[in-house]
């Protein structure tokens, strides 16, 4: 086993002077035990912890470093930056085309509008819908986080879920009402919502693949009925694309399944690892924001350089072959780690969308957060702390997916293979 004292000792400082040690709550250890190791640099795929250790990476900052750590397109993009400066609170020539790159890649996104974090992009997308449509409903999916604002914080997964607490203190009721969450990936259920809410439901909001559950993929009756659904009704379809975007393809998950949305949220990945986020779409509906129109919404750090230029640094490094790459490499750690789970007896399945990634303690495959829940959760946490023991670091619950990027070479998806085969014979 590792030495990992001195990330122990820093675990305790932060303690005192940070809730629960952590300023996110699914760095948390809490659903595996023990105590995190901290980071302190990383190179390619791996990162290195205060103690020393090494660590083949599958977390990637939660999904956005599809290059791995410190690319060096990446690097050389922000010394540039810092040159000239990091905020003006003025509009730049770097905004502009990095809002171009993104509208040229994704498909139906007219205008895009620049924000700081998921959590920004998916709240203000639902204003918009709102405001747009004159409704005050809100349908999202169980297992689907789109961020912490209090009308989405319900039956969210991810760090929610595995606190054991879907719902937060804090969020009123009369908020949370106006949220109507159903299970993912059942057709009937949203055909049901809608016959019974249709006139007032101002949006659907979902996650194409649920990454906050694992790694759940879209089914194809879903997806139909979500867009008949939303199109029949009116009601404004938002593909919360936070982590899918530009991970799973070249333009999201909505280039890949072929999904007709109104609007996109998106956030982590298109900051090459600096905060991050955006909304765009339809030009009928993004027209109606401020300054353009009369739905507000602001920040002052939005468009920052130091986070434009990173993530356009990042995009203009995927090219044609990056996907094809991640694919290879991800379908060969798929393989490998079933072939593991057969080898140790199975009671464990691997799903898959790109370079995302899930292993579910359960024989059959999850398709929502109920099918999730019923995994072996005291299986996974001995996995975790095997597979750390053995150099390779994924996300400390069972609700996150991992992530393979273009430096997860065959040397590394090997041994990490081969932890797995180890870590499952515990």
């Amino acid at each position: 086993m590792a030495d990992r004292r001195r990330s122990a000792e820093l675990m305790k400082r932060a303690e005192a002077r940070i809730p629960g040690g952590v300023n996110s709550p699914v760095r948390a250890w809490s659903a595996v035990g023990g105590s995190p190791p901290f980071i302190e640099a990383g190179e390619g795929c791996r990162v290195r912890d205060a103690d020393g250790n090494w660590y083949i990476d599958y977390i990637g900052s939660w999904g956005p470093l599809i290059l791995g750590h410190r690319p060096h397109a990446v690097t050389e993009a922000l010394r540039e930056v810092l040159e000239s400066g990091t905020s003006f609170g003025a509009p730049t020539e770097r905004e502009v085309v990095f809002a171009e790159t993104i509208c040229a890649r994704v498909p139906g996104c007219d205008l895009v509008r620049l924000v700081n974090s998921g959590t920004e992009a998916t709240m203000s997308a639902l204003r918009l819908a709102r405001g747009a449509t004159g409704r005050d409903l809100i349908v999202k999916f169980e297992g689907n986080y789109h961020g912490h604002s209090d009308g989405l914080l319900v039956a969210a997964g991810s760090g929610a879920e595995t606190l054991g607490q879907p719902d937060s203190p804090g969020v009123p009721a009369a908020i949370a009402n106006l949220t109507l969450s159903l299970p993912y990936n059942d057709a009937a259920a949203l055909e049901s919502t809608f016959a019974a809410h249709g006139d007032d439901i101002a949006a659907v909001i979902f996650e194409p693949v649920a990454g906050n559950m694992g790694c759940v993929p879209p089914e194809d009756d879903f997806l139909s009925a979500l867009q008949s659904l939303c199109r029949t009704h009116g009601s404004v379809l938002i593909a919360d694309e936070v982590m899918t975007g530009f991970r799973v393809a070249s333009g999201g998950a909505i280039e890949r399944f072929g999904i007709d949305a109104d609007l996109v949220c998106l956030g982590k990945v298109i900051g090459g690892g600096l905060p991050v986020g955006a909304y765009g779409g339809k030009a009928e509906l993004m027209s109606q924001m401020a300054p353009a129109g009369p739905i507000y919404q602001a920040g002052t750090l939005s468009g920052n350089p130091l986070a434009v230029a990173a993530g356009q640094a990042m995009l203009d490094a995927l090219g044609p072959g990056t996907y094809d790459r991640l694919e290879a490499s991800a379908a060969h750690l798929e393989a490998g780690i079933t072939a593991a789970i057969a080898k140790n007896g199975g009671g464990a399945r691997v799903q898959r969308v790109g370079s995302m990634m899930a292993v579910y303690f359960r024989d059959d495959p999850v398709r929502c957060l109920a099918d999730a829940r019923t995994c072996d959760l005291e299986r996974f946490g001995r996995v975790f702390h095997g597979l750390l023991d053995r150099g390779v670091s994924i996300a400390p619950s069972a609700y996150e997916a991992a992530f393979v990027s273009t430096v997860h070479d065959d040397e590394a998806l090997d041994a990490t293979i081969a932890a797995w085969d180890r870590a499952l014979a515990l």
